[in-house]
Parts: C-alpha cells; sequence; structure tokens
C-alpha cells in the first residue's frame, strides 16, 4: 500500500517528535518518598488532625501531635492575628488545624474541636431537651468528661468528674452504681 503525501509528512512528523521529546513516560513522583505516611496525606490537604501538644503565644506557633502510636509526629504551624478559633488551641485538646503554606512556614488559618463520634446506642440531647429534663426534675446522673482540671475551674451544678481518660481506664466500674437512672454526659463542646 503506498503512502499518500499527508500521510508522509503525519508520519515523518511523529517520528520526529519521538525523537526530540522522547517516548518514555515522565519517572514517577518521588517528593512523597521521603515524606512520612503522616506527612504525606496531612500536607496532602492543608489539614492537621490530633493532640495540641502546646502553644505559645510568645513564639506564635502550635505544636500538634499528628497519627498514633509509633507513627505520631509533632508538627509547628505558625498563628498570625487572622488565624480563626485560637481558642480550640488548648493543650491536651484533639484539634483540626487547617493551615497554609508562607514561605518556609506553615500558618494556621483555622482551628476547630475535633468531634467524638457517637457509639451506637447513644443519643445525642441538645441544649434545650437539657433544660426540660433540669426544670421537670428528671432524675438522671450528670457527668463532665472534661478533665478535672477543667471540671475544677467550673462546671454544670450536680454534675461529677469522669474524665475520659479515666473512663477509658476504668470502664463500667467508672459509671455510678445506680443502672437505672439516665446517664448524661458532657464534654467541652459539642459532640
Amino acid at each position: 500500500m503506498q503512502l499518500t503525501r499527508d500521510s508522509k509528512v503525519l508520519a515523518s512528523a511523529l517520528v520526529l517528535t519521538f525523537l526530540l521529546t522522547g517516548c518514555a513516560t515522565p519517572p514517577p513522583d518521588t517528593s512523597q518518598a521521603t515524606k512520612s505516611p503522616v506527612q504525606a496525606t496531612q500536607q496532602k490537604q492543608n489539614v492537621y488532625t490530633g493532640s495540641v501538644v502546646g502553644k505559645s503565644n510568645k513564639a506564635k506557633t502550635i505544636s500538634i501531635s499528628v497519627g498514633k502510636d509509633d507513627q505520631a509526629q509533632t508538627m509547628m504551624v505558625k498563628f498570625d492575628d487572622n488565624t480563626k478559633g485560637l481558642n480550640f488551641a488548648e493543650q491536651g485538646e484533639a484539634a483540626i488545624i487547617t493551615w497554609e503554606q508562607r514561605g518556609e512556614d506553615q500558618f494556621a488559618t483555622e482551628i476547630k474541636p475535633k468531634l467524638a463520634k457517637l457509639p451506637e446506642g447513644v443519643t445525642e440531647i441538645k441544649v434545650d431537651e437539657m433544660y426540660a429534663l433540669v426544670e421537670n426534675g428528671t432524675s438522671m446522673t450528670l457527668v463532665d468528661a472534661r478533665p478535672e482540671s477543667r471540671y475544677a475551674q467550673g462546671h454544670l451544678p450536680e454534675a461529677i468528674s469522669i474524665p475520659v481518660p479515666k473512663l477509658k481506664k476504668m470502664g463500667e466500674k467508672a459509671l455510678p452504681k445506680e443502672k437505672d437512672t439516665l446517664l448524661v454526659f458532657y464534654c467541652g463542646g459539642p459532640t
């Protein structure tokens, strides 16, 4: 079969393109290969989720532990007057920090509390529902699940302190003996 003039030009152009640019695929991006799984995942989304290790108002930095067990790493971000939610950057509290890259530094743009997921069989009640229970004199045990230091700063009347670490360690032994009474937990924010 004889090639037409256009086909010859097209074939020549294709061969010339391969000779000048090569036909191999570009090498894979290895920039993520030197990063830990925590850094690769978190930096791709510009979000750090974990427990706040510390906050320095003088240096304007927040340290947050990201990852679990032996994979955990402490990451540091800076903050400024435009950072939203700085009140959620409390040592020991779970937080979600959204950040942006500015030169070589990561700056927190927004900090939110990391919300707990309710276990199966547990229901959430709203403030107005709780208010109605109190007004109606409903028999209940009110549990403050925040750290003891936060409980000592102030708590709802009649509430007892059972911080989450204590509950995890002791299990049901930490709970009140009365099993027929409504049990209501609250913490430092919505769950």
